[in-house]
């Protein structure tokens, strides 16, 4: 194989290890568009199984070496983005996207920066705190892959959209993942929202307060839910197959939310997931949807009222 097609065989490996619903939804791309989805989220894989001692993203556990791992993390980031091979097959394949690409270096070292919070034992203050941390981890991601799918690094309006659809992946994420979390000795609750819910991180694994930890997972919920209906404003900027992929992710994401949102208390007891046949039913629907997008979220209304990362 060549050294492209062999670097994209490794990435199209890791993304179908890794996350079905990002697979799935990468399908409905053109070829070009979603092989360079495959290369990001290798890189960005391999970021977080090194930091968090993973395997594909599963079985995340506390490091004691965790200044160690990030430092690889950034020095093999950093010769990626100077266009040195790394011998790394997840670092070559982000050197391979920004070159094709011409994405400015600081979004993917962005993503670098959150994955330093969480080395350092991050726990957010207040709902800022938060939301910054879920630019750095994931509104980045998607201002990363608006540039793959073609939208121009000066389209500030269709970035901030995207930016807000990486935003509601990950407070569905931390909504779903808020016990599991607390085991790894990490929390992204704002402590404010604990403090309005009489919570601190310590109660989380035990039962008995489930039914205010529902209550703090609803507000995640609704917030993510508000993010997602403001990054589909910037489908009609995507091509047809772009459009379709990013509506097929949000609806695959906000299904996981609303499920952990309705099953309340019991919302932990399992891993909540959606099934095989949601995402493909969303694979289907949304390319019917992306037909109509542009009567649907043509006209935007303005962000004034959501989260802006500093950055963009």
């Amino acid at each position: 194989m060549t050294g492209k097609t062999a670097l994209v065989a490794h990435a199209q490996r890791s993304i179908a290890r890794g996350s079905l619903s990002f697979s799935l939804a990468s399908r409905l791309f053109d070829r070009e568009t979603r092989e360079r989805a495959w290369l990001l989220y290798a890189w960005c894989r391999a970021c977080d199984d090194i930091t968090d001692a993973q395997q594909a993203g599963h079985g995340m556990r506390v490091v004691d070496d965790a200044r160690e791992r990030l430092a690889t993390v950034r020095r093999l980031t950093d010769a990626a983005l100077s266009g040195e091979k790394t011998g790394q097959s997840a670092f070559d394949a982000l050197s391979m996207v920004v070159r094709e690409t011409a994405m400015p270096d600081r979004y993917p070292r962005e993503l670098v920066a959150g994955m330093a919070l969480d080395s350092t034992g991050f726990r957010p203050q207040t709902e800022g705190d938060l939301m910054l941390y879920c630019w750095h981890v994931a509104g980045v991601v998607g201002v990363m892959m608006a540039l793959i799918m073609g939208v121009s690094p000066d389209d500030r309006a269709t970035l901030l959209r995207a930016c807000d659809l990486g935003i509601s992946f990950q407070l569905n994420n931390i909504a779903r993942d808020i016990v599991e979390d607390s085991q790894n000795g990490r929390c992204y609750l704002p402590a404010t929202w604990l403090a309005d819910c009489g919570l601190d991180v310590v109660t989380f694994s035990d039962t008995l307060h489930r039914d205010r930890l529902a209550q703090i997972a609803a507000r995640l919920v609704d917030l993510a839910e508000t993010y997602e209906e403001s990054a589909l404003y910037g489908t009609p900027a995507l091509p047809h197959r772009s459009a379709a992929a990013v509506i097929a992710a949000a609806g695959i994401y906000g299904a996981i939310g609303r499920k952990v949102r309705r099953l309340g208390p019991h919302a932990w007891d399992a891993r909540v997931r959606t099934s095989t046949f949601e995402k493909l039913w969303w694979a289907v629907k949304a390319q019917a949807i992306s037909f109509a997008r542009f009567r649907r979220w043509r006209n935007p209304p303005p962000r004034t009222h959501l989260w802006t990362p500093p950055a963009l």
